[in-house]
Parts: structure tokens; sequence; C-alpha cells
């Protein structure tokens, strides 16, 4: 009798942690990945394989998977980047920096850029709010403050947009040294 209880405690035990872990949103969060120094590619804060399982592309993408979040196709267009990743290079903490990325609505539809997000506060993007006729182009302006940052940072910018996929992320990395004091 002893035994039975013993292994019905444990069962009851793995089954709250299951229980309690899925609750948690399960997966592992994309802060997490990230620190594997992409040996996986996350989606919507769970894991969905190796990385060298996405397709080449000319930005890295990534739609969420919620219904609520999918592009008619009927008003999809396409963007381009000349360019989804910028390194700054090496710059001193508390330094405030830019980037500008420049992108074409390559698509037959109108571009609207709804959101862009960066990955905390340090990164803040500006975007045009007005749609981006067929052929034309338009700017990301990105701001990196480096203030309390030392040593390699990789930030990203999420843009949402009637494109399939609906999201494109963007890159910027920097060297952050510290600075002098005297």
């Amino acid at each position: 009798m002893k035994r039975f209880a013993a292994q019905f405690l444990s069962f009851a035990f793995i089954g709250l942690m299951a229980f309690t872990f899925m609750q948690c949103g399960g997966g592992v969060s994309a802060a997490e990945a990230e620190a594997t120094k992409g040996n996986v590619a996350v989606q919507n804060n769970n894991v969905v394989g190796p990385t060298g399982t996405q397709p080449p592309q000319s930005i890295q993408s990534q739609q969420s998977g919620n219904p609520q979040d999918a592009v008619d196709p009927a008003i999809a267009t396409t963007m381009t980047f000349s360019e989804d990743v910028f390194d700054f290079g090496t710059i001193k903490e508390g330094e405030k920096v830019k980037h500008t990325f420049k992108f074409t609505n390559e698509g037959e539809k109108p571009l609207t850029i709804t959101n862009a997000k960066g990955s905390c506060g340090c990164t803040v993007p500006s975007y045009p709010k007005e749609p981006i006729a067929p052929g034309e182009s338009g700017e990301i302006e990105v701001e990196f403050n480096s203030a309390n940052k030392k040593g390699a940072q990789t930030k990203f910018v999420t843009l949402s947009a009637n494109t399939i996929p609906a999201e494109t992320r963007l890159t910027i990395k920097a060297d952050v040294v510290a600075t002098e004091t005297k």
C-alpha cells in the first residue's frame, strides 16, 4: 500500500508540474533561445526546430501562427530591405546611436506597417504611419541607447505589416565598451 501511495504522489506531482508548465506558456522564451547562439529557431516563444530548417530569404521573418494575426492575401504585399542586420561596431557605454533601415514595397498593394517594437526599452524604432505605395520606398529608424549595457549586444525590432508573414525582424548589434572614469 505504501508503494502505491508513493507512486500516486509521484504521478500527481508530475501532473501538477506539467499543468503549471502549460499555464506559464511552456516552451522556451526568445531570450533563452538567443542564449543558445542560434542552435534552435523560436516562433511564438516555442522551439520549432533547428535554425538550418528556415528557408533563406532577404529578411528574417516570423509569423506568430495566431489566426487573428494572419494577413488577408487579398491585401498582402511584399517588403524587402537592403539589409536586415546592422552592426554599429564598438561604441562607448551611454552612447545613443541610430541606424536607418531602407525598404521597398515590391508588392502590388499598398504597404501598411501597423507596429514596430524593440526587444527592450533601449531599442526604439520609428516607422512610417502612412501606407507605402507599390514600388515606393520607406525607412525604419532604430535608436539604440547603450546606457547600462556592456559587452556584445544584439537587439531586435519586430515589424507588423500587411505582409506574409505578418512579422519581419530587423537586428542591430554593437560591442559596448565601458566608459573610462577619472
